[in-house]
């Protein structure tokens, strides 16, 4: 599968949090320790999201090449400053492309995104979701539905991608008010629906708006390192320093300096489809 992490805090170098510690993200694309089925490699691409003094504006540099092959890692990135940051490495799913529109962190607004895992037959499993999602916004009262011509949208040919476009109209702000109205409950109904139709998908999904992380546990492990000065969620911790909590699956996380917030996922209700009472 892949490996990500996210930090919000004072402003870092971008590149050194992509090198931070004897196992950072750069080792963890070629010696990860918890991989749980999908690979043993993270070589299919990477990029790393930023946000700079503007919260408001991410930019972002994603390469379909390994990680370790691409210069700009050591020579360019860590030249960078930003106060939160978004980086992933992939391992690409047999039959998914391997090209640089499918590398996270896919970006939208002021909010990017990684996902780490895998959906069964995503197309059609995707399109149900999509089916469902568009049946609560109708009964809700929404004006603007979830049709099928919006997987369209999506960068890339990959499970990925077309969850993106998803979850990014469960965050869009111009949306009205019905389904998510807030990033938690996005990442809920988004997840929880996804497995209503392929309960062996794994969605690790994480997300931020230059301001604080979220993400979703879903079958692969997901580490927290909360202080009062910063926040870090990262597949794999990248060092031993003891305040890294590994996070329990099936977990919903939200994370800030200061915060670090864990509840269920799958609660009463949450799945679109239950959320309408069929």
């Amino acid at each position: 599968m892949c490996r990500h992490l996210g930090y919000v805090g004072p402003p870092a170098s971008v590149g050194e949090l992509l090198l931070r510690g004897p196992h950072s993200l750069r080792t963890q694309s070629w010696a990860p320790r918890d991989m749980r089925g999908g690979g043993t490699i993270n070589a299919d691409g990477f990029g790393v999201a930023w946000w700079g003094p503007d919260p408001a504006t991410v930019t972002g540099y994603r390469n379909p090449d390994p990680i370790w092959t691409d210069p700009a890692v050591e020579e360019v990135l860590p030249q960078l400053t930003a106060q939160a940051v978004l980086g992933s490495v992939r391992s690409a799913t047999v039959g998914m492309p391997v090209q640089r529109s499918a590398c996270a962190p896919f970006r939208w607004k002021h909010w990017a995104f990684s996902h780490n895992g895998v959906v069964p037959q995503w197309r059609s499993v995707l399109t149900a979701v999509l089916s469902d999602l568009d049946v609560a916004a109708t009964r809700a009262g929404m004006t603007r539905r979830y049709e099928t011509s919006h997987l369209l949208e999506a960068e890339a040919l990959t499970d990925s991608a077309a969850l993106w476009v998803l979850l990014r109209r469960l965050l869009d702000p111009d949306t009205p008010a019905g389904l998510a109205e807030n990033p938690v409950t996005a990442l809920r109904l988004l997840v929880t629906t996804v497995l209503h139709h392929a309960p062996e998908a794994r969605l690790n999904l994480l997300i931020s708006d230059g301001g604080a992380l979220w993400a979703s546990i879903c079958y692969h492990s997901l580490s927290a390192l909360v202080t009062d000065e910063f926040a870090i969620l990262s597949s794999e911790p990248y060092d031993d320093d003891p305040r890294w909590q590994p996070l329990p699956d099936r977990m919903l996380v939200h994370a800030e300096p200061g915060r670090l917030s864990v509840e269920p996922l799958e609660l009463a209700g949450s799945t679109a489809t239950e959320s309408l009472g069929s």
